[in-house]
This record gives C-alpha cells, sequence and structure tokens, in this order.
C-alpha cells in the first residue's frame, strides 16, 4: 500500500508543478498587482500542528504590521495570503498551487519538511522564492533549488545537539522514536549517526503512526531494553501522549523530543507532572533571546497575553529578511529577489545573525537542548 501511496503522491506532484508551471506562463515575473505587494503564507492553519501554525501566524503578521507602519517597502504596503497545507503533502501541493496562482512575490513558511519538500517544488518550478523559517529536513536543500532558503537550524545539527548531550549526561544505551514523517525519519536518521559517531549505542529504533493514541506497547518493550534515553524525532501531538505513558509504565532513562515536539501543547498533553524533566532539542523561543523582550511584550500585548510559539521569532525574522531583501533587489521581480535573498549578509534578526552559505542554509546552527521545568520551558544545564 506504501509503494502504491508514493507513486500516486508522485504523479500528483508531477501534475502540480506543470499546474504550476502554466499558472505561471504569461505574467510578469513577482508581479503582485494593485497597491499591495503580496507574499505568500503557507503554514498549517488545521490538523494536529495548526496551534504552532497559528503562532507562526501571528508573527507574521506583525512584522508586516510593523513595517507597513514604518511606510512599507518600496512605496507600498506588504500584504500576505494564507494557505493551509495542513502538514499533509497533497494539501500543501493544493496550497502551494494556489499561491502561486495569485501572483505571490515570494511565500513565506513550511512547518511540517513533509509538507515543504512538495510544496517547495512548486515555488521551484513558478521561480518564486520561499523563506523557511520552520522545516529543517536536510532533504530539503538537498534538492538544490535555488528559491528556497531555510533560516532555521538543519535536522543533522539538531542531531548532533541532542547526541552531545545525551554523551555529556553518560546516556550511553539510546532509544530512536519517528512517527515515519520526512522530518521524523530524516532527524531520527542523522541522531543515530550522531549517537554512534559519539560512542553510544542505538538499542532500539521505532517507528509509530502519529494518529495512535496508545503507547503501552512500545513503553513496555523499551522499559524491558532499559535505554539511557529515549529520543522522539515526531510531533507534539503524538509526543504528549508517548511521555505521559512512558512515565505511567515507568520506561527508564531521560526522555528528549525534537522540535517538532517543541510546543506548549505537549506539556498539556502529557501534564504538567509527567512533562517534568522533558527535554527539547529546538531552536530557542524569543524568551531566551537576549534583547527579545520588546518582541515577546507587543506579542503578548497583541494576542490576549499569549506567550510567542516555537517558531514566532524565526517567522517574524522571516518576513523582516524579505523586507530587507525587497529593498535591496529595489525590485519586486523574483530574480532579483532570488539574487538579493541569496546575498544576504549578517543579517541582525531576533536570536540570530543571518547569513546564507552555498546550499541556501544558515552558516551557524541555532540549536539548543531545553527542559521542562515547574511547567515551563527553561535553558537546560
Amino acid at each position: 500500500m506504501r509503494k502504491w501511496t508514493s507513486v500516486i503522491t508522485a504523479a500528483l506532484l508531477t501534475l502540480s508543478l506543470g499546474v504550476a508551471g502554466c499558472a505561471n506562463q504569461g505574467q510578469l515575473s513577482g508581479a503582485s498587482g494593485g497597491e499591495d505587494i503580496l507574499v505568500g503564507v503557507l503554514l498549517p492553519v488545521t490538523g494536529n500542528n495548526a496551534t504552532d501554525g497559528k503562532d507562526m501566524q501571528n508573527a507574521i503578521e506583525m512584522a508586516i504590521k510593523k513595517i507597513n507602519d514604518g511606510g512599507g517597502v518600496l512605496g507600498k504596503k506588504l500584504k500576505i495570503e494564507v494557505a493551509d497545507d495542513g502538514c499533509d503533502p497533497q494539501m500543501a501541493t493544493t496550497a502551494a498551487n494556489k499561491l502561486v496562482s495569485q501572483n505571490v512575490v515570494a511565500v513565506v513558511g513550511g512547518y511540517c519538511s513533509g509538507a515543504t519538500l512538495p510544496s517547495s517544488g512548486v515555488f521551484k518550478n513558478a521561480n518564486i522564492p520561499m523563506i523557511v523559517p520552520a522545516a529543517n529536513s536536510a532533504k530539503l536543500p538537498a534538492q538544490g533549488y535555488d528559491t528556497l532558503f531555510l533560516i532555521n537550524g538543519l535536522t543533522p545539527d539538531q542531531a548532533q545537539t541532542a547526541a552531545d548531550y545525551m554523551a555529556a549526561n553518560q546516556a550511553k544505551k539510546v532509544a530512536l522514536v519517528h512517527d515515519n514523517s520526512a522530518y521524523a525519519k530524516d532527524l531520527a536518521d542523522f541522531a543515530k549517526a550522531a549517537v554512534e559517531k559519539s560512542g553510544g549505542t542505538v538499542v532500539a529504533y521505532e517507528a509509530i503512526n502519529p494518529e495512535e493514541k496508545d503507547f503501552s506497547a512500545l513503553a513496555t518493550k523499551l522499559k524491558g531494553i532499559a535505554p539511557d534515553a529515549t529520543y522522539f524525532t515526531g510531533y507534539y501531538a503524538a509526543g504528549g501522549l508517548m511521555v505521559k505513558q512512558f512515565k505511567q509504565k515507568g520506561v527508564f532513562g531521560l526522555f528528549m523530543v525534537g522540535d517538532g515536539s517543541f510546543s506548549e501543547d505537549i506539556i498539556k498533553i502529557a501534564g504538567a507532572d509527567q512533562a517534568e524533566g522533558l527535554l527539547i532539542t529546538a531552536t530557542p523561543t524569543a524568551e531566551f533571546i537576549p534583547d527579545a523582550e520588546a518582541f515577546t511584550t507587543e506579542y503578548k500585548q497583541t494576542y490576549g497575553n499569549l506567550a510567542p510559539g516555537p517558531f514566532s521569532a524565526l517567522s517574524y525574522n522571516a518576513v523582516n529578511l524579505l523586507a530587507d531583501a525587497l529593498k535591496r533587489a529595489n525590485s519586486t521581480d523574483h530574480d532579483a529577489l532570488k539574487k538579493a535573498i541569496k546575498e544576504t549578509k549578517d543579517f541582525q534578526a531576533l536570536g540570530q545573525t543571518i547569513s546564507f552559505n552555498a546550499q541556501n542554509t544558515l552558516d551557524t546552527s541555532n540549536f539548543a537542548v531545553l527542559k521542562v521545568a515547574g511547567g515551563k520551558f527553561t535553558l537546560a544545564k
């Protein structure tokens, strides 16, 4: 069944790329029309990851408002068009084609790598630049698209951060669990290599269905193996239940999750008591970023005292980077804009200085290890 699913998905992707290309023919490259510069935003608005998608959208809208209040870009206002990818490859392809048909100048977004992979192909075919603040599978830059720019660290960097922390805390026997999504399996594979390189042993490598609710069988199996640490590389809906059930079953060792599970929802799902001590490899949120106090305060004031989410600061940075590139290009032409983004050097953003390497990814990783203490995320020692 999986084989046929892959064939069907590939066929749909090929068809969508052709549609995107046709949609782009006969129009001025990068033309936004009217008095606004139209920017596409591709996020999971529905589904299990909608919370993080909404956090990202909030930050994007904050950045847009600030830019427009300051006079806009190239004498025009920025306007966004949000499309829902649902963290689903087919939904993402449809959403990407919708944005192409609306003549967006560029796209900001990409949360789940599994959805970002096909959508990035649609934008490549339409020659539309895409700045990705969250999705970070190494498969994304491996495509070699000159339209794709990632401002989050990549999975190999995250895997090495996890392996280094486990080694420093004498966690030699490691269990790896993924959910078969492109991102999660990618991270698990890199984590396996990083753990073994650091002298550790991967004692279990398991895959789960992200829609599962009962992980008791897996918990029982790992309890028998007694790993020093378990690293779950999938998303928080399953991660929260796993944390809770592993604690209840008494599975031995540290429990660590990747940045796909970096959400306050994982604490809510697991329960504060069960989530205590949970480790997360992630890009630090605004509260851990020096000089981001004003951003955090404004975010809370704007969104009913809601704290910025895991990728809020990065999403805010993506919009500001795009605005800066538009100014430097002095044009909305796709080729001119791609060139300007590519040539970004030492762009000062919240918690990061952005310069792109040959793969259009960050020169320097931005991952850290966080820990749940007292029902809140803190920096791990």
